[in-house]
């Protein structure tokens, strides 16, 4: 079967193409989605991409959460269908009530370029069974606003539930509480993380290190689970 990820576009988007293009190299059809429409085209997976939404006025995310589309991304995110939030998207699942918590201005209030090391916290959702728990895996990042806030019983239920997905490793970039990069629901199909795994999918054109998965592919991973997520679905 031919696995299709849908991918969003609203007013600002600056990533989509790159979402786009990364599912097609990990194998799966690139589904082209507007944000004012209430269509997923029967898409397989849904991935909301990085950017300024409607210029990040209000609060980043918070209008796109509001768009016609996210009716359909939160039905099928509550039936099970893989939903991944990148950066901007994080925002907005967040601001959609998809996960918990808030993502506000970075700690020292400059936008921060970076190629990030991350840590793999949890290795049992359906954009992460590529990797292992406690891999080490390096993702560009690019926020103003990507430190994550939540009150302590929220922080404490993340933790004690194994919803941190990944954590920053080495440096904390931008003062995200329990240096929290990246969620999962409870189910395993909700994912939102900062750093930007579309970026890093061919050797040369993302971060080329010695302790990648493969050398500068590391965001791969995440789009080949997604593909798996739905081949062991439709089994």
């Amino acid at each position: 079967m031919t696995v299709r990820i849908g991918v969003v576009t609203f007013p600002g988007s600056l990533d989509d193409r790159d979402a786009q293009r990364a599912v097609r190299i990990a194998g799966a059809e690139a589904v082209a989605l507007w944000h004012g429409t209430h269509d997923l085209d029967g898409v397989d997976a849904v991935i909301l991409p990085g950017g300024f939404s409607y210029g990040d006025y209000l609060r980043s995310g918070a209008i796109a959460a509001l768009s016609p589309i996210m009716t359909e991304v939160k039905d099928a995110a509550a039936k099970g269908m893989p939903i991944l939030g990148i950066c901007n998207g994080f925002q907005m699942l967040v601001e959609a009530h998809l996960l918990p918590g808030g993502l506000i201005r970075n700690d020292h209030q400059h936008f921060v370029r970076r190629d990030q090391k991350l840590t793999v916290e949890n290795a049992d959702t359906a954009w992460t069974s590529a990797f292992e728990r406690g891999q080490e895996i390096t993702i560009p990042l690019k926020n103003g606003e990507g430190g994550y806030i939540a009150d302590a019983p929220t922080l404490e239920r993340l933790e004690g539930e194994g919803l941190v997905a990944f954590r920053y490793a080495g440096i904390n970039p931008n003062g995200s509480l329990n240096d929290i990069a990246g969620l999962t629901n409870a189910a395993g199909n909700v994912v939102g993380l900062m750093p930007h795994p579309e970026h890093a999918t061919e050797p040369g054109f993302g971060p080329d290190t010695r302790v990648a998965m493969r050398s500068g592919v590391d965001g791969l991973g995440f789009f080949e689970s997604a593909i798996a997520a739905v081949a062991r679905v439709a089994a």
